[in-house]
């Protein structure tokens, strides 16, 4: 199972956010359950933090190689830096076979 087909999943059937500053503020709530990032974004700076937080908080973290396919998965014409699941829906099971 690839992280592009559990976004897509996630979007359909339960919530996701996008976007880097909106992945963010969901790992600091504590609602993301799972994040994914573009290891194309360029500069690293702006999603850097990401794992750290991902990790600290104890939320699975993926990361994906491209922003355009990452933007495509959610519905959007542009490329995205970052995703968090904030309600897995049918990718619920998915989500949980994952290693942290």
């Amino acid at each position: 199972m690839d992280f592009y087909t559990i976004v897509e999943k996630a979007k359909k059937t339960g919530k996701i956010e996008k976007g880097t500053n909106e992945v963010t503020k969901a790992i600091e709530r504590g609602t993301a359950k799972f994040v994914v990032a573009a290891s194309d974004v360029s500069p690293k700076e702006i999603i850097q933090h990401l794992a750290l937080l991902c990790k600290e908080k104890g939320i699975k973290y993926g990361e994906v190689d491209s922003k355009q396919k990452l933007g495509i998965s959610v519905g959007l014409k542009v490329a995205c830096s970052s995703v968090a699941v904030i309600a897995a829906g049918e990718a619920e099971k998915d989500i949980h076979a994952l290693k942290h």
